[in-house]
């Protein structure tokens, strides 16, 4: 037992010019004050205290000499030219030493700071220390400092020494017997003289360098608890479980690719032996060479001479194998290579009716190579913007680690397990499953693209007449965003706070714009938008967010500009798809907004008359509406978290596309078949699950990290979780099924001609 001795003094002077100066001398260290103590804040304000109590630096008695008596001097002086009443006692702590799972209570104030000790158990090599207290201020640090002497344990010096943290109502330290090599510690206690570090104000009744004596009014009940942090084989399950919940994946991946080798075997055995064609190819069922049918010509153009699928079909099926990835093919021009006679786009993409063989003419080897191009640019982006994040981030732990400084990083401190350098390591490893969701998907999308090259070898007539024309680029783009999302929110983790975020939703901004883009080009292959012009936007985003990072807080001029910006990009982009991109701006990019009034005008003010595009015109004015409303609400109340806010944006609009894209393909009779039924099924409870646990706060750079820490909660799984990592897993397996209800969605459509499928 470490015996320790506190020194109570109290003087009744309030004359700041001749203080009363205490010194106290021990064998290994010199401790000294001066009463009235003086505590200075914000703009030079002081605040005096006349009661001031120190717990002197212990001293444990070494083996060799054995206990003995301690010799303490205490000196008082004052220049005073008038006597000065003091009051001086001193006491032996009954209670230094801290114990496991026991919980301590005692007040402090900032001129009588607490401190205690304690030494690690044999059996346990990590334990988190627990401080909780009743009431929010006054704000408090909890420090952790090395058995030296002096003890840093005042307002302007507590930050010298140790790990420390700022506190409200909670604060939680995770500390390791390896970093402190003499298996002991001190836990310092010190109240600050003003709140505003906590995210108080000043005191209304200090204006501007008043002196005032607070002796009484700052002082603040506490408890403590330490208690054993998990063991090393908690981390070994920990990681067997992140990896084997998402292998399974694999697992069932790899038995519905056997299930459906196996109906598929059986149909071409089948197929074999049927009575009407000795081929193999079972033509009864898929009737190449109907005739159209009676009513199924619209517009200028008849749709026997504008089908894509008979008019293209002669110069792709003469194509060399493998002549789709042929690095030689001609890059994507200005000009189409359509015949002549159909070269008139304006005439063709205007038809009231459109099929998607009337958006699918262009040469497939062009349009597919245009679409690799998303595969690689993104590969890049990845690497100079993930670089760059990775340096940072590790500067952020170093920073983090040398100055012991816990205030930077937003972490749950309740469950935030520590793993070499790292301070919060099941942040990190529970971004494990976007990564390896992410391969699996790469792994899935190149084992369809490799059927289809299959097919397309073996020249079958319905891989070119019929169904979606198959451009992978744009999945592949996707899978790589799924990884590089799991790869920079791990590196937000590392040290999560108000600066870092963007890092975190960047690439959500463009797996979201990807799978806008990937829906759109499902049935607009000819007139989606290029990799360039793609990434460019995404980066004009990322820009903003940063932007909106540095002046969203309270600039109401930035919110103006971007909310036009917003308003204005919606009418564009609304413009160009509901002319299927055939809109003539004229030579001044604002013409099309003056066409835009004009068409208004004409076609629904002077005339009432209805859309040539009804459905079309429905999902365009729902989703203004939706972005105008984003726009009113960001004016009006300008959130903080800029970078959630346009992610909000992006999702909001993904989800308007995707249930209309649904509800129209359900409307022109197409059938949902079992995998993509069951991939939105699953998407939609899955989501749901990792929305709750999203909303159940554990921190919040929005506030003051002591404000923050008081959201902080326990784990939840296998004692090392906590609810932001269960979001994590079901976030990533989310994302996960959404990518499959894109790649199979349209598989019922495998067997009907291009003519026959609409376009919406």
């Amino acid at each position: 037992q470490v015996d320790a001795v506190r020194v109570y003094v109290n003087s009744s002077s309030e004359n700041l010019q001749y203080p009363v100066l205490f010194v106290v001398r021990q064998q290994k260290g010199v401790l000294s004050w001066q009463v009235p103590l003086i505590f200075r804040g914000l703009y030079q304000r002081t605040y005096n205290y006349q009661e001031v109590s120190r717990t002197l630096c212990p001293s444990e008695p070494t083996p060799e000499a054995g206990p003995s008596d301690q010799i303490i001097f205490v000196d008082v002086a004052s220049m005073a030219p008038f006597n000065i009443a003091y009051e001086l006692l001193v006491t032996r702590l009954e209670n230094f030493q801290l114990e496991t799972n026991k919980a301590f209570n005692f007040t402090a104030s900032p001129s009588q700071p607490q401190y205690f000790l304690y030494k690690f158990p044999q059996d346990v090599d990590s334990v988190i220390i627990k401080v909780a207290s009743d009431v929010v201020y006054p704000c408090s640090v909890v420090s952790v400092q090395d058995i030296v002497c002096p003890v840093y344990d005042l307002d302007h010096n507590v930050e010298f020494n140790g790990v420390y943290q700022s506190m409200t109502k909670q604060a939680a330290i995770t500390v390791q017997r390896k970093d402190f090599p003499g298996e002991q510690f001190f836990v310092v206690f010190v109240i600050k003289p003003e709140d505003y570090a906590c995210g108080g104000s000043v005191p209304s009744s200090i204006h501007g360098n008043v002196n005032r004596t607070w002796n009484l009014q700052r002082t603040k009940n506490l408890q403590v608890m330490i208690v054993p942090s998990i063991k090393k084989s908690v981390y070994v399950q920990a990681m067997f479980f992140s990896f084997l919940s998402f292998l399974s994946f694999y697992l069932g991946s790899v038995v519905v690719a056997f299930v459906h080798y196996i109906r598929v075997r059986r149909k071409a055995l089948a197929g074999r032996l049927s009575p009407e064609d000795g081929s193999g190819i079972m033509t009864s069922s898929h009737p190449i060479t109907a005739s159209t049918p009676e009513g199924s010509s619209y517009g200028a153009i008849d749709e026997s001479s504008s089908s894509g699928g008979r008019q293209l079909s002669s110069p792709e099926r003469g194509l060399p194998a493998g002549s789709d990835t042929d690095s030689s093919v001609e890059e994507e021009s200005d000009f189409d290579t359509m015949p002549e006679i159909e070269s008139d786009k304006n005439v063709i993409r205007t038809k009231v009716f459109l099929y998607l063989s009337d958006l699918s003419r262009k040469d497939r080897r062009i349009v597919s190579k245009k679409y690799k191009i998303y595969f690689w640019n993104i590969i890049t982006i990845a690497v100079f913007y993930a670089l760059p994040v990775i340096q940072l981030v590790i500067t952020y732990q170093t920073v983090v680690n040398v100055t012991g400084n816990q205030d930077i990083c937003y972490y749950n401190f309740l469950c935030a397990h520590p793993l070499g350098v790292l301070s919060a390591f099941n942040n990190i490893l529970s971004n494990v499953g976007h990564m390896l969701l992410g391969f699996l998907f790469l792994l899935i999308v190149l084992r369809r693209d490799i059927l289809h090259r299959r097919a397309m070898e073996m020249k079958d007539v319905y891989t070119l007449d019929y169904g979606i024309p198959k451009h992978f680029g744009l999945f592949y783009a996707m899978g790589i965003a799924l990884m590089m999302e799991g790869v920079l929110s791990a590196c937000y983790h590392v040290c999560p706070n108000y600066s870092n975020f963007q890092f975190d939703t960047s690439f959500m901004y463009m797996i979201a714009g990807l799978c806008m883009l990937k829906l759109y080009q499902t049935r607009h292959p000819d007139i989606n938008a290029s990799a360039y012009s793609a990434y460019a936007s995404f980066a004009v985003v990322i820009c903003l967010a940063v932007l909106g990072v540095v002046f969203g807080k309270n600039d109401v001029w930035f919110w103006v500009i971007f909310s036009m910006i917003h308003v204005l990009a919606s009418l564009a982009l609304s413009t160009q798809i509901y002319y299927m991109g055939r809109f003539k701006i004229g030579k001044c990019y604002l013409g099309i907004f003056r066409r835009a009034a004009m068409v208004l005008y004409t076609d629904c003010i002077q005339q009432c008359s209805r859309p040539m595009y009804m459905d079309r015109m429905v999902l365009l004015i729902v989703g203004n509406l939706v972005n105008w409303s984003f726009a009113i609400f960001g004016l009006v109340y300008r959130p903080r978290d800029f970078a959630s806010y346009i992610l909000g944006i992006f999702i909001c609009n993904l989800l308007l596309y995707l249930a209309f894209y649904i509800i129209m393909k359900l409307r022109s009779s197409e059938k949902l078949l079992p995998i993509p039924l069951f991939c939105i099924v699953a998407t939609a409870v899955v989501w749901a699950a990792a929305l709750y646990f999203f909303f159940q706060t554990l921190s919040s750079w929005e506030e003051t990290p002591a404000e923050s820490r008081e959201k902080n909660r326990p784990c939840i799984l296998l004692g090392f979780f906590d609810d932001h990592d269960v979001w994590h897993f079901l976030s990533a397996a989310a994302l996960f099924f959404s990518f499959l209800v894109l790649l199979t969605l349209d598989d019922d459509l495998d067997a009907v001609r291009r003519d026959k499928i609409p376009v919406f």
